[in-house]
This record gives C-alpha cells, sequence and structure tokens, in this order.
C-alpha cells in the first residue's frame, strides 16, 4: 500500500515536517512494507517558507532586516530550487509575534522589512516572487514596503511621509521616479485567502485593527489614513484600490502588492499545491493522511486539508484528515473530500499539555499506528 501524508503545520506544537514524521513512523511500526511519502505542506500562512523550499529542493536564506517596530529582526525566507524563485512569509518581517503584547499599535507599527526581504532576493538573482500574507502587526496599506522598494510618498509639504498606519492621513503625493528597474520587472504572486476592501467597516482596519492592538479611536484614524491613500492613488495612477478584491489582507498590504505590484492575489492552498507538484505526488497512492491542529468551519474555507482533499478526491483516493482538535457537526468537511476525521487526543486534557510538541507527536505516532493496523485488515 502507498500512503501519502501531507499534514499542515498543527501550530503552537509541530511543523508540517515534524508532523508528518510522526505519523509516517506510527504507519511503518504498524507495517513495515508499507509505502510511505510525505510532503510539507501550508496554505499561505506559517509553514510556507518551509513547505516549498523543501518539495522544490531549494534553500533557507536567514537575513536582519527593519522589523515592525522599526527596529532590526532576524527573518528567514526561501529560495527554490529553480534559484529563480523567492518565497516570502510578510510575518518573518512584521509579524505580531514580533512585538509584545503591551507595544503593539499599528499607528506606528510598518511593513518596511517585507520590501528589504524583496529587495534582497531581487540581488541574489530572484524574479519571480511568492509572498504568504498573515499574521502582520501592521495597518500602513504596505507603504512600508514600498518605501524600501523605492517608491516615495510625500506630505502636502513637500516632506516624506513617515513610517506607520499614521502616515497614510498625511499622504498627498506618490514619486515612482527611483524604483529599480529590477523591481519593475520582479512578478508576484500572493497567497490570500481573505476579500477585505482596504478600507470601511469590512476593511484592514475595523475587522483587523484591534487584534493588532488598535483601540476604537486608533481604528478610526487608520481608517482615514487608508481612505486617504487610496483616493490619492486613485487620482494619481488611476488605479482603484478599494476595488480589488483582498485588498485589506495583512493590514493593508495585499492593496500594495496588487495595485502597485501588480500581484495576482491567489487562494494560499491552490498556489502551494500547485508550486509544490502535489497532484503528481498522488499517481498511485491508495490513501493520502493530511490535517492540521484544528478541523473546523473554516477548514472547507481554503484550509491546507481540504485543498488536498479536493484534489485527492478528483483522482478517487480516500483522504483520512487528523487533528488535535475537532468542532462538532461538519458534513462540510466530508463534501470536500474528506472521507473520515478522527482527533488525536486520547481523552481530557488540558490544551497546554495537549500543544505540548512531546504530547502531539506522540499523540500522531499512536494515531497513525492504529490507522496501519485497520489497513491491514482490507
Amino acid at each position: 500500500m502507498k500512503i501519502l501524508v501531507a499534514v499542515d503545520s498543527l501550530k503552537g506544537s509541530l511543523s508540517s515536517i515534524e508532523a508528518n514524521k510522526a505519523i509516517s513512523e506510527g504507519l511503518l511500526k504498524a507495517n513495515p512494507d508499507f509505502s510511505v511519502q510525505s510532503l510539507p505542506v501550508a496554505d499561505g500562512g506559517e509553514g510556507t517558507v518551509e513547505a516549498l523550499v523543501y518539495a522544490t529542493g531549494g534553500q533557507f536564506v536567514d537575513s536582519v532586516v527593519t522589523g515592525p517596530l522599526g527596529q532590526p529582526v532576524r527573518a528567514r525566507y526561501g529560495i527554490l530550487g529553480d534559484k529563480m524563485t523567492a518565497v516570502i512569509e510578510v510575518a518573518e518581517a512584521c509579524g505580531l509575534p514580533l512585538i509584545p503584547k503591551e507595544e503593539r499599535n499599528p499607528l506606528f507599527t510598518t511593513t518596511y522589512g517585507v520590501g528589504e526581504l524583496i529587495l534582497e532576493a531581487i540581488e541574489k538573482g530572484c524574479r519571480d516572487f511568492i509572498i504568504g500574507l498573515g499574521g502582520s502587526a501592521t495597518n500602513d496599506a504596505g507603504v512600508g514596503m514600498l518605501q524600501a522598494l523605492g517608491y516615495q510618498f510625500f506630505t502636502k509639504a513637500g516632506e516624506l511621509a513617515g513610517l506607520g498606519g499614521a502616515a497614510l492621513k498625511e499622504i498627498s503625493r506618490i514619486d515612482m521616479g527611483k524604483v529599480p528597474d529590477k523591481v519593475k520587472a520582479a512578478k508576484f504572486r500572493v497567497a490570500c485567502d481573505v476579500n477585505n476592501p482596504l478600507y470601511g467597516l469590512n476593511g484592514a482596519a475595523y475587522i483587523y485593527g484591534p487584534q493588532k492592538g488598535a483601540t476604537p479611536e486608533m481604528v478610526l484614524e487608520l481608517d482615514e489614513g487608508l481612505r486617504n491613500f487610496a483616493n490619492v492613488v486613485l487620482e494619481q495612477l488611476s488605479t482603484d484600490l478599494q476595488s480589488i478584491s483582498g485588498a485589506g489582507a495583512a493590514g493593508g498590504l495585499g492593496a500594495a502588492f496588487a495595485g502597485f505590484l501588480e500581484a495576482e492575489l491567489e487562494s494560499g492552498v491552490k498556489l502551494i499545491l500547485e508550486l509544490a507538484r502535489f497532484e503528481e505526488q498522488l499517481q498511485g497512492v491508495d490513501l493520502v493522511i493530511t490535517g492540521e491542529g484544528k478541523l473546523d468551519g473554516q477548514t472547507s474555507m481554503g484550509k491546507a486539508p481540504a485543498g488536498i482533499a479536493l484534489l485527492a478526491k478528483q483522482h478517487r483516493i480516500p483522504v483520512i484528515a487528523l487533528a488535535g482538535d475537532i468542532s462538532e457537526g461538519n458534513p462540510s468537511l466530508h463534501e470536500s473530500g474528506i472521507t473520515a476525521y478522527f482527533t488525536i487526543v486520547g481523552g481530557p486534557t488540558s490544551l497546554e499539555k495537549a500543544m505540548n510538541p512531546e504530547t502531539t507527536r506522540t499523540n500522531l505516532q499512536r494515531t497513525g499506528e492504529q490507522i496501519g493496523r485497520v489497513l491491514q485488515l482490507f
């Protein structure tokens, strides 16, 4: 029997690679004659760099860039096996975990470091980019990133605009004269699974600002800035940022990538599975085992297990999904192609213990072994 193990990371516990390894060990313990192969996967968020680097035989690159509060931070990105494509998770340069909770303030946080990562990759010969949005601590419409790439934004007084969301309401003019040709020639594909507009009640500030530290008063100021920025871009560049589905993603980075860098905003899991050549990996496979930290109603809305199951379903391959937590009553999970799903938690326990990496590893090994023993009955 040939089994493909492709589990997303169990956030806070194990990476995709670690989870796959634990399940594979359990399966082989049940039957050493199983043919087990694994493939790291992600949905465009955490783990995207790791999944694509391993899937394509690429390499990791460690760098130091400007963090969300203007201080240097260490950030990792990847260069894929073709040596021409870079994969970047924006959270590496401007993510929420980089800032203590009491210091989070999207009026001041910047995406400047994301632009620095892009420039570094360009200097290393990359011309194509895969960008994973999500987890940002920012609400600057990607202006910080654009500033790092050579775009200049001026206030009515003729001064260069500052960094952070608070600077957006002061912007009145855009100058692209100093953007390098290499930046203009770069091609971007962006993993984006939200459709929020840039501003308004469903926009970046109102929907995501509070989780980034914004008070109600800050949300109003941030939204005003986003609206002003969009108006300036519309007047001067004839680009309607507000009409772009997903423009509000990652504090408006979606708008910057689509509106200034001509990026395609795409389903994260579809993009990652395409680049990892997942469909090719299904050839001759008898069973797919996938999963993530929690299976719920959101799983079928663009998460990795559902994307994997849909492709497997097209090839009539059964799919078992595993998770640490499974919410009750999810017919959508079966509709997406998941044949059966199981929790790996053996009994009542605390969340802290359940998410302990060693506990998770043991639970995955045990569950993998039990699945393997059942498979031998057929």
